[in-house]
């Protein structure tokens, strides 16, 4: 980076991954939205190890455009952590976030900075409908946003992503929470700041197809809960203490009854179906604890949040060959 370039006044970052399709369309249009503001900006790709072209059709357009800067991973390391190095590397006083596969509509853009300038420090896109979803996928995201509300610390806007511009100020907030396993929605919650939500509709796919499958999804979910809850661990409490008394009142039961009646040898089956509930139940128990105690591990690691292979820009350094 040159530190005698001036800072422009927007920074706009994209995440990607195997988005190469996407690149020319997308630039297309999100450059003139950016000119028609009037404003000095930069945009920044980050390539979150594609496997396509993605990285070779940025570089070629940086080439020719030297508002175009870009980094990428030396790895897959998903698109949370993509966002956490956009804002490492961001220049701008007011960072925008947005996808490479024009869902989030480039236009739009021009009202964040408007409510920006007056006076919000987060300007965040909110989903009018979900009509690219389907069925199953809504009532999933449904759910979550229930299950998020009930459990977790701090309310999070339902329809919210990661579509959103943020001031200058809420970014260094941002970059100083250095957790592993990131749920940024979470965290633009957590840090606070005056915010207001701008309706837009969600578009298809330029091209493509989503890189979330339910797996991720779920996974994804399951960090978002434990981020920012404990109570997934406070309830096996609760249900020790409400599978306890019922069993210990049982216990006395039979206890008397033995000593009152004799043994009684019926009563096989419902032993058997008794051990395997409580020791699903211990399974579950544990599992829930593991993923908290992974969670641990990682972050006592310290490893780094992600590796950047290279850049592109005007700015930055050219990739170094061997010699054959």
């Amino acid at each position: 980076m040159n530190p005698a370039a001036p800072s422009p006044v927007l920074t706009v970052l994209v995440p990607a991954y195997n988005e190469a399709e996407n690149i020319g369309p997308f630039l297309a249009r999100l450059i003139p939205a950016l000119e028609a503001l009037g404003r000095s900006f930069e945009i920044v790709l980050i390539d979150d190890g594609s496997a396509d072209g993605t990285w070779a059709r940025w570089t070629e357009a940086s080439q020719n455009d030297p508002r175009l800067r870009g980094l990428k991973f030396s790895r897959n390391f998903g698109k949370e952590i993509a966002i956490a190095a956009g804002l490492d590397h961001a220049r701008g006083e007011a960072v925008i976030l947005i996808d490479a596969d024009l869902q989030h509509p480039p236009e739009v853009i021009a009202d964040f900075v408007h409510e920006w300038e007056q006076g919000y420090d987060v300007v965040y896109g909110v989903r009018q409908d979900r009509g690219t979803d389907s069925a199953l996928r809504k009532n999933l995201t449904q759910l979550f946003y229930k299950m998020f509300r009930t459990f977790g610390e701090i309310p999070l806007p339902e329809g919210a992503g990661d579509f959103r511009l943020m001031d200058r100020k809420v970014v260094k907030a941002l970059r100083q929470l250095g957790e592993r396993a990131r749920f940024s929605k979470g965290l633009y919650a957590w840090v606070g700041f005056e915010s207001k939500g701008v309706p837009f509709v969600v578009a298809e796919r330029a091209a493509g197809e989503s890189k979330f499958s339910f797996r991720k999804l779920f996974r994804f979910a399951f960090d978002g809960i434990t981020s920012f809850s404990t109570l997934p661990l406070q309830l096996w409490t609760h249900a020790g203490i409400l599978i306890s008394v019922p069993a210990l009142a049982a216990a006395i039961f039979f206890l008397i009854r033995t000593m009152m009646q004799g043994t009684d040898v019926p009563g096989y089956a419902s032993l058997i179906v008794s051990v395997m509930f409580f020791s699903g139940v211990q399974l579950i128990s544990l599992g829930v604890i593991g993923g908290y105690v992974g969670r641990i591990f990682a972050e006592v690691k310290r490893r780094p949040l992600y590796i950047v292979a290279e850049e592109s820009g005007p700015d930055a350094e050219p990739p170094r060959r061997r010699n054959a």
